[in-house]
């Protein structure tokens, strides 16, 4: 391979990294090679491409299925150093340290706070709804390992798989075109996180008002009012009278 075609692979791999609509490179491999290729760089539209490559080069959901875990396990070989670079500075550099507590706080926003952070079912669902890196971040948090928390997440991530792999078949057979198939999927897979989070958050909790209660206001009584003694001019001391003289 020369400079040129290293050049070309380059600039048309960075054109399909941030641009869904552009095609692959030219000098991507195909078949199941290819597919999971797309599925661990998640290059183009991610998971819809792959599986529109996959159905074209004659592969079974199954085998998808199959590679798409393996996506899976390279991702986590991949992060859990990287996360545990992180966890181990963010107890050093603040700034890191606050980022990690905002990610605990977005955590409780997808509903995971209380007793579904620490469940199983809390864990898939926060994976499912945001990504599997989250989702072991947030199992970290929880207080799961490296197994058991990796696990959680790529269940998650795998039931987010086999929707997006389902309705993406389904639409293409609908629809017939796999430039208009990737568009539909991809907006799905883009509002469906948000609704799940939507549904899940918590809703706020009322104060009740605290009942009013009557107050008795006393007044000092007439006997109990202190009294007021005058001298008179002759010395002898007198009391005086609210009232008038009579």
């Amino acid at each position: 391979m020369s400079d040129a075609d290293l050049t070309t692979l380059a600039n048309q791999f960075t054109r399909a990294v941030f641009d869904p609509t552009a095609p692959l490179p030219t000098l991507w491999p195909g078949g199941a090679w290819g597919v999971f290729l797309v599925f661990v760089t998640q290059i183009g539209a991610g998971i819809p491409l792959g599986v529109i490559m996959g159905r074209n080069a004659g592969l079974s959901p199954a085998v998808m299925a199959a590679l798409y875990l393996g996506s899976d396990v390279v991702l986590a070989l991949v992060m859990e150093p990287m996360l545990a670079f992180l966890r181990w500075l963010g107890r050093r550099v603040e700034f890191l340290g606050r980022l990690g507590n905002r990610l605990a706080r977005f955590s409780g926003a997808a509903g995971l706070q209380g007793g579904g952070v620490r469940g199983p079912l809390g864990l898939i669902l926060f994976s499912f709804s945001v990504s599997p890196t989250a989702g072991r971040a947030a199992s970290e948090t929880a207080g799961h390992g490296f197994f058991s928390g990796w696990s959680l997440a790529i269940i998650g991530d795998m039931a987010y798989f086999g929707l997006i792999m389902a309705s993406t078949l389904w639409v293409s057979s609908l629809i017939g075109d796999d430039r208009l198939t990737i568009g539909a999927v991809l907006l799905a897979a883009w509002l469906l996180p948000m609704l799940i989070r939507r549904m899940r958050r918590p809703a706020p909790a009322s104060v009740p008002a605290a009942p009013l209660r009557a107050v008795a206001v006393t007044t000092p009584s007439a006997s109990r009012l202190p009294r007021k003694v005058t001298t008179t001019h002759d010395g002898r001391r007198r009391r005086a009278s609210r009232g008038l003289h009579r």
